[in-house]
């Protein structure tokens, strides 16, 4: 035997044949509550959303019901190469064919070029240095306001 059961417009609970209550707004529309607190909370005009027992509520928080087919699939990231400033593609996928041992030896030459290249740096800044050491000792000292500005103060309006 199937017994016909309404739902309840607030709390979205089924109502069986003898329980419930029916409002009939000025408008027409029928609403049909399981007790009498959910004909109280709607005539309040609290929103069944904020209330953590009705299913609206349920609904909005993806509780209870999920699906195993809804469940988002993620998709596996595929590798892909790009080329990289200064290197194209084809380069780095040799780089990658060589052996190990080739590469290391290559990165221990470049890391001498790069020690020599530091080494010579500072040789280079010594003689700069002095060279331009007489030039500095016929100027006077100034101070750094002094320099460019000429020495009279600012005039701040207000103070005087």
């Amino acid at each position: 035997m199937v017994i016909k059961t309404d739902l309840c417009n607030y709390t979205e609970y089924r109502i069986y044949p003898g329980h419930g209550q029916k409002f009939v707004a000025k408008d027409g529309k029928v609403h049909f509550f399981i007790t009498a607190k959910a004909d109280s909370l709607f005539h309040q005009r609290i929103k069944p959303v904020k209330l953590r027992w009705t299913q609206a509520w349920r609904r909005m928080n993806k509780k209870g019901k999920v699906e195993e087919g809804a469940k988002k699939r993620t998709r596996k990231v595929a590798k892909f190469q790009k080329a990289i400033v200064g290197m194209t593609l084809d380069d780095i996928k040799k780089k990658k064919a060589q052996k190990p041992e080739l590469r290391q030896a290559a990165k221990e030459a470049a890391a001498k070029e790069a020690k020599a290249r530091a080494a010579q740096k500072p040789k280079a800044a010594a003689k700069a240095s002095t060279k331009a050491a007489p030039k500095a000792k016929g100027q006077a000292k100034v101070p750094k306001g002094a320099a460019a500005g000429g020495g009279a103060k600012k005039d701040f309006k207000g103070k005087k």
